[in-house]
This record gives C-alpha cells, structure tokens and sequence, in this order.
C-alpha cells in the first residue's frame, strides 16, 4: 500500500505533517509513505530520521487556504495536493490525505481523480462523536451546499457500506436530518429523500432524526445536504469550545475549585478526547474514484496519524470498489 501526503497543506504545515507521517511509517512499516512538498522545507525535517518507507516527491507550488478552489487547481498544477491527487488517479498511490483548502480538495478530487461512474456528487464525510464512543457518520458536511434527492440516496448508500467495511458495523442504522422525526416532515428535498431511501431494501433505515438526538446516536451514518450538516457540525463544535472553556473557568475560579477540578480531572480529560476531532483523523470524500481523505485544518501530528489509519482501513477493505460495483448493480437492475 502506497499513501500520498500533502506535506504543504494545513496550519500546521509542513511540521506536523511530517511527524505525523513518521510515526505512522513506524507504526505501520508495511505501508509505504510519500510525503509532497517543497524539498527545500520538508527535507530537512526528516534528515537524519527517515524510515526506509518514507520518501519525498517535490512540489514547487501550494494552495493557499483563500485561493478560489477551481482556478488554483487547475493553474498550479505542481502544487503538492494536486501532484499528490495526480498520484492517486495514476495509481502510483492508493489513497492521498491533505489538511490544506476544502474547497481546493474536491475540486481536485473531480478534476483529477475523478468520480466513480454513477455517482454525480462526492460527500465529505465525518464521524461526529457520541455519547457511547462509537461516533456518527455524518455525510455531506460542506462538500456541496446544494443536493438532490438522489444525492443524499447515493449518501445513504455510501454512508452506509463505508460503516460495514471499514467500521465493521453489520447492520448500520441510516438516518435522516430533519426538523421532525415523522415521515411528513421538511422541505420537499428531504421527503423525497425519504422515499428514496426507505425504499432500498439494501439500506436498514432509520427515519428522519433531529440534530438534537445526534450525538445520542439514534443512527448510525447520517444523511443530510452539504449546507445543513455544515451548520450543524459548526454548531457542535461551537458548542464544545464553550462548555470546555466554561468548564475550565469554572475549575480555576478560587482553590476550593482547583481542588475539586483534581478530583473530576480523569472524566474530563475523557469528555475533552470524545470531543476533539484529532480523534477521528480526518474525512473522507465518497463517491470519487480513489481514497482522499480530508483532514482538520490545525492538524497535528496524531490527527494525521489517525487520517492515515482511515485511508488504510479503507483501502484494505476494498472501499472503492465495493461502492462501484454496489452502484452498477443498482443501475442495472433499474434502481
């Protein structure tokens, strides 16, 4: 298995990139790892240190984080997240992350690695923690701010296998956001979605879930529109900034709370990990004809290792393949 990184793209970049790259090379010395970026910033940080499955592929250029997505794709085609793209769609590597711009990543994810046939919108797909530590697969959550009903359907269906093979999850619950849980509720989008979905015999569905019951985990994977699961998803980690700060105000007030805080201290550190993002590493695109992974801007290292982790449980359970061959029979058999 071979796994291309943008070194470049991110807050972070290229340093905790690079670290995170090498503890992974370590970790997992059967996959090898190719690190693209400017040589002259990214060599130096593995001089000295580099296991023999990392190696560098230089990229003159990158994609700022409020460069117009499109235009800097295709003009600077020797950024290192398009050369890193490039890779994937010639199958010199089997899957590519990047922290750098969002909109930059798809736009080179369907200019450059392409679609799988089938499919006419990727997803950004996210697990959102829950209270049981399992997480909701949350898809789309900014890729398109617009759908169709047969978009978030070809969500439910990628959500859903993505949950069986790489989760391991036999039987994952799919549901949809929604201002109501009755079947009626909602704009004419998500009622037709409703029937779409609920019609795939494939396809164990839950009903409409409100954002409320979320992190309670009342599904498993969780369709909704790009613009919708965006608010929702910035409304969460909205949130836990707050109830965190408040938390650590409240526990450093005077000494009487300080002592308390010692005492608490082991289930917050607990509810701060459910929380944080590094956890989970990064986000899929579905629905593009290779593994990208998106990861959290202000990665560091251990978010980046995580990402890794994800492209490599999805490339070892024949991801890709398992949604093309899954949409094909779909289509021929008129569904």
């Amino acid at each position: 298995m071979r796994i291309a990184i943008d070194a470049m793209g991110g807050d972070l970049a290229p340093e905790e990139a690079v670290k995170g790259v090498l503890e992974a090379a370590t970790e997992w010395p059967d996959t090898s790892f190719v690190l693209v970026g400017d040589e002259q910033r990214v060599g130096p940080l593995v001089n000295g240190r580099k296991p023999p499955n990392v190696e560098l592929r230089h990229a003159s250029e990158a994609i700022g984080p409020d460069e117009e997505p499109v235009r800097a794709v295709r003009r600077k085609k020797d950024a290192s997240m398009v050369v890193a793209a490039r890779m994937v769609k010639e199958g010199e590597a089997d899957a590519m992350l990047s922290a750098g711009n969002t909109g930059a990543l798809m736009a080179a994810g369907l200019l450059v690695v392409g679609r799988i046939p089938g499919i006419e919108r990727p997803a950004l797909a996210q697990t959102i923690p829950s209270t049981d530590d399992v997480g909701v697969l949350a898809l789309d959550l900014g890729a398109n701010v617009e759908a169709r009903p047969e978009h978030l359907y070809m969500y439910a269906v990628m959500g859903s296998l993505y949950r069986k093979l790489v989760h391991g999850m036999e039987q994952p619950r799919v549901g949809l956001l929604n201002v109501g849980t009755e079947e009626g509720k909602g704009t004419e989008l998500m009622k037709e979605a409703y029937g779409l979905i609920s019609a795939d015999p494939d396809i164990r569905f839950a009903g409409n879930i409100e954002a409320r019951d979320v992190l309670q985990r009342a599904c498993d994977v969780l369709v909704c529109d790009g613009f919708s699961g965006n608010v929702m998803l910035k409304s969460f980690e909205g949130a836990a900034a707050l109830i965190m700060g408040e938390l650590k105000r409240a526990f450093t007030k005077n000494a009487i709370s300080k002592l308390a805080a010692a005492v608490v201290k082991p289930g917050l550190n607990r509810l701060r990990r459910k929380m944080d993002y590094k956890e989970y590493g990064g986000a899929p695109l579905l629905g593009l004809a290779g593994i990208v992974v998106k990861c959290h801007g202000s990665s560091d290292a251990r978010a980046f290792r995580n990402g890794i982790r994800q492209a490599r449980d999805a490339v070892r359970h024949g991801l890709i393949r398992a949604i093309a061959d899954h949409i094909s029979g779909k289509e021929g058999s008129g569904g």
